[in-house]
């Protein structure tokens, strides 16, 4: 079957890694389902293994992609939950949880292998590239806003990095669900595409609230870390689930987490259940995912040089032929 796989680890060009061909199609396996795959969606997840993040050499080839939506063995509309080992249904209890592709073959391909406690039912109302985009950014802003940042309706937050996968989730989610959004971003254009999503304003990275807020969502890092901590109110609330920038920032601002009472929270994915209450929000609200570009699996190479550039707004998603 055609594939966009890893084929080597290169942490300073990716992208050399990267080959697109004959891959072999998964085979049965007792607890495990076969998904032919209409839809797949980037994320920086597959940039990151193809510098070697989350996977060895020995795993190589490694089919990238977290995230898929298409047609079960039993003919039915599916969502992939890409968190493998959550529970230990098809693997065992011992063996650690881990994402598509740290350990097993991902979803760019024309099949995916998963556990089937891994599928949920596709709702009627999302098109296959519109599910496809939910299982790992737009689970992350979800898990980040209402289960980590503990927000509610009316409260105030701060998206870092507009543009991003999960950046522009939590804008469209934290908007469906009456929060006041801010969102910052380098590019004017990214500002603008922001605020016509929902957010009450938008600036330019680093620059000064009208209020500080109750909650950042933070993915991008040691560029916006010192600015996130700055935002908050007194016991507000940071959750963070990247670092595109970097993870070392050059100002921790420590005296300010202690001295305001500020929580800083890691967050990362999100549970099956919690991916189908994102799905069942979809669907009953009319929330959709943004969708930068829809592209043809024999062009995946596009798809992640616009991500690797920040070019793209949303996410980019990929149909096998």
């Amino acid at each position: 079957m055609f594939a966009a796989y890893a084929a080597r680890i290169d942490r300073e060009n990716p992208l050399s890694g990267l080959e697109l061909g004959e891959r072999p199609a998964p085979s049965a396996r007792p607890g495990w389902t076969t998904v032919e795959v209409r839809a797949a969606s980037l994320n920086h997840h597959d940039l990151w293994s193809l510098r070697g993040v989350g996977i060895t050499e020995d795993r190589l080839p490694m089919i990238l992609g977290c995230d898929a939506a298409g047609v079960d063995e039993d003919g039915n509309e599916v969502v992939v939950h890409s968190v493998i080992g959550q529970t230990g249904h098809g693997v065992g209890p011992k063996e650690p949880r881990s994402i598509l592709t740290e350990r097993y073959q991902g979803t760019f391909a024309e099949r995916v292998s998963v556990p089937s406690w891994n599928v949920l039912p596709k709702p009627k109302e999302l098109s296959y590239e519109q599910a496809a985009c939910l299982p790992t950014a737009w689970l992350t802003a979800y898990r980040m806003l209402f289960t980590n940042a503990g927000v509610r309706p009316g409260d105030s937050v701060l998206v870092q990095g507009a543009g991003g996968g999960v950046a522009t989730a939590a804008i469209v989610l934290g908007r469906a669900a009456g929060l006041r959004v801010y969102a910052t971003s380098r590019d004017e254009a990214k500002r603008k595409r922001a605020i016509e999503l929902g957010a009450v304003d938008a600036f330019e990275s680093g620059a000064r609230l009208p209020e500080r807020v109750d909650a950042v969502i933070e993915t991008v890092g040691a560029a916006t870390w010192s600015h996130s901590v700055k935002s908050l109110r007194p016991g507000g609330t940071l959750v963070i689930s990247g670092a595109t920038s970097g993870d070392r920032p050059s100002h921790a601002e420590l005296t300010r987490v202690f001295f305001l009472e500020l929580k800083i929270v890691g967050s990362t994915m999100g549970s099956k259940d919690e991916l189908e209450g994102l799905l069942s929000f979809c669907a009953a609200t009319g929330v959709r995912p943004v969708i930068d570009a829809v592209l043809p699996l024999d062009r995946a190479r596009e798809g992640f040089e616009r991500m690797l550039t920040g070019d793209q707004f949303g996410k980019i998603v990929l149909t096998p032929a």
